[in-house]
């Protein structure tokens, strides 16, 4: 399963939803895609679809994924991350009346440079091969998104046990 978030930003992002939509209904993908398309004004024909998802149901629409497709906010993108999945983003831009300016699309590109945890789509017509090469485009990647926690956690183990040696 594909699952497509847009998240509760009020502009619509058509952009994303209308090529998904296409791909299916093309069969470029051929699994289900289930979606969450916000404010956007353009009603699939060929996914299931939701305005909004209650968080827990997002997060077990991540988990269920196979592919997570997100707009570029942080915690759309973020819980992939989670659930040791790597996000395939598609940043809101301004050129396209998705977003008031470009804030997605610069963060997203500094992540995806500094992190090498996230896949960012900033050309639509990109999409169709980062989805059917996914798993290619994922072993380029470094999907070890531990955190900053569990790093402290295991040095201190480390000191605690050198500490009663």
């Amino acid at each position: 399963m594909i699952f497509v978030t847009v998240g509760t930003h009020e502009q619509p992002f058509n952009r994303l939803i209308e090529y998904i939509d296409k791909l299916v209904e093309q069969g470029v993908i051929q699994e289900e895609v289930k979606m969450q398309i916000g404010y956007s004004t353009y009603e699939p024909k060929f996914c299931q679809h939701d305005k909004l998802i209650p968080y827990q149901q997002m997060e077990k629409n991540v988990r269920d994924a196979r592919i997570v497709i997100t707009h570029g906010g942080p915690a759309s993108f973020i819980m992939p991350l989670q659930f040791g999945k790597i996000p395939v983003v598609v940043p809101r831009q301004k050129k396209f009346n998705e977003h008031i300016n470009n804030h997605q699309l610069e963060f997203c590109k500094a992540v995806a440079e500094r992190q090498k945890n996230i896949i960012v789509v900033e050309e639509i017509e990109d999409l169709a091969n980062i989805i059917i090469n996914y798993e290619e485009f994922c072993n380029s990647l470094n999907n070890s998104s531990t955190s900053n926690n569990l790093n402290f956690n295991n040095e201190f183990k480390k000191i605690v046990k050198d500490l009663f040696r």
